[in-house]
């Protein structure tokens, strides 16, 4: 593990391969470990930099403050691409680090070569969903319960009603230790997020991105992630999406092999 000082904070990051740099942004209660199953293949043929947002692993927060937000988190990945100074970079974001890359690439296309979103996480507003009402979706409202049984000590309540909200009754039982551990180690940071007033994406805003853009799904994926996902490559021009099959939210997790595949085939082409 190396850092990197951004912003006045120093931003933590792995780095293992070498070729182009290929920047991974972690989603919700994750951290660069995040990423830990797709090291070995994608660094054979690329320099892979897993990054860890403000507050993540190996920071230990206490959800206390405003510090945590989009604006920041978007702020920070612009701010290590610039001190990495490599020149252009291809950036990959998943759910939450889907929206943050999404962000970049909106603001700063010229520091990025490709752009990868899986699942990227928010809101659709009324110019891409015309049925989008005011106020929070299903999902960021069962993450707000969530945020809340965290607050007030039902830690394992409330990472249970976060991962099942996503990945379906029973998950969060289902899942192994080890990225069990990984979410409990980030716990804290869901109060941050459920405070961060997430801007919803718009037409414009999807119209906006001019990077190659590959949007990747899990085909088994429920709920309004896939819905995100779809209307947002509909609108951002000459994109293409992949869906995985036989897995969810966590494709790269459950099915480590195709991800890749996927992944540096549109990073070769």
């Amino acid at each position: 593990m190396q850092t990197l000082s951004v912003n006045g904070y120093d931003m933590a990051y792995f780095e293992a391969g070498q070729g182009q740099p290929l920047v991974c942004v972690h989603g919700s209660l994750g951290d660069f470990r995040t990423w830990s199953a797709v090291f070995g293949p994608l660094t054979r043929k690329r320099r892979v930099i897993a990054v860890s947002l403000r507050h993540f692993f190996p920071a230990h927060w206490d959800g206390i403050g405003d510090t945590y937000s989009i604006a920041q988190h978007v702020d920070d990945v612009i701010a290590f691409i610039e001190k990495l100074d490599t020149g252009l970079v291809d950036l990959m974001g998943h759910s939450r680090g889907g929206h943050v890359s999404f962000r970049v690439a909106q603001r700063r296309p010229d520091l990025l070569r490709k752009l990868i979103l899986a699942e990227p996480g928010g809101e659709l507003d009324a110019t891409l969903d015309p049925a989008a009402k005011p106020g929070p979706s299903p999902l960021a409202a069962r993450i707000a319960a969530a945020a809340e049984k965290i607050a007030a000590g039902d830690v394992e309540g409330g990472l249970t009603l976060f991962f099942d909200a996503i990945e379906g009754a029973g998950a969060w039982t289902r899942l192994p230790a080890a990225p069990k551990q990984q979410l409990r180690d980030n716990t804290f940071t869901l109060l941050g997020q459920v405070r961060d007033k997430r801007p919803p994406f718009s037409r414009a805003d999807a119209e906006a991105i001019k990077t190659p853009t590959l949007f990747i799904g899990g085909a088994d994926t429920k709920g309004s992630l896939p819905q995100v996902l779809h209307t947002l490559a509909a609108h951002v021009a000459d994109a293409k999406t992949a869906m995985i099959p036989g897995a969810g939210h966590w494709m790269f997790e459950q099915a480590p092999q195709k991800f890749c595949e996927v992944v540096l085939e549109f990073l070769a082409g």
